[in-house]
């Protein structure tokens, strides 16, 4: 019997210290923590072989942004690639006061978000400055460092837009090239050659 307490006593050990370690961030009302937009520019990078997969850059891209939420994936398609979806916002949609009005959830390759109306910026603009962003780590460090952000926490990528295949299993994965779409095909896939995270 003594084992089975000193086992749920690791359990709940281990359990408060994920939650210490994944607590959100939290900042005032009124400020924006990330004033730019993300930067994309024609790329002259080539295409390469990770995993299985070819990538082809489709163009430069460098963001820094507020984490709104975050989601792991471990055994739907191309959890071996992406294996962190970020949910992010930029302009507006970094200011404590726009966010707390929405409901932010993500499931399914997806990032959604409702609010009673009247929304607390017009819908438009939420669309243009958030994104759910598919983060694809070009190193174990980085995956590393993807699985430990946290919300609330600001972060600045610099990589890719990609295009991904797997030609074992005929499949591909393009990235969004645009900030102002929405829906099915809206989502960034991101190549991640640099990750910096932040508390400010």
């Amino acid at each position: 019997m003594r084992w089975f307490k000193c086992l749920a006593v690791c359990v709940l050990v281990y359990a408060a210290f994920t939650s210490l370690m994944h607590r959100a961030i939290h900042h005032p009302d009124g400020i924006i923590l990330v004033a730019n937009d993300p930067e994309q520019t024609n790329t002259t990078d080539s295409s390469f072989i990770f995993k299985q997969y070819t990538i082809q850059p489709l163009a430069d891209f460098k963001i820094d942004a507020r984490v709104l939420s975050t989601e792991h994936y471990y055994w739907d398609t191309g959890a071996n690639l992406v294996p962190v979806d970020l949910a992010l916002g930029w302009g507006r949609m970094s200011d404590s006061a726009v966010i707390k009005p929405l409901n932010i959830s993500q499931s399914g390759r997806f990032y959604r978000y409702h609010y009673d109306i009247p929304a607390p910026i017009p819908p438009e603009e939420i669309v243009s400055h958030s994104a759910n962003m598919h983060m694809i780590p070009s190193t174990q460090m980085i995956e590393k460092q993807l699985k430990n952000v946290r919300v609330g926490q600001v972060v600045h990528i610099t990589g890719n837009l990609v295009e991904a295949t797997d030609s074992q299993k005929h499949w591909t994965w393009r990235s969004s090239l645009t900030r102002y779409d929405s829906g099915n095909g809206a989502c960034e896939l991101v190549w991640v050659k640099s990750l910096y995270v932040s508390d400010r």
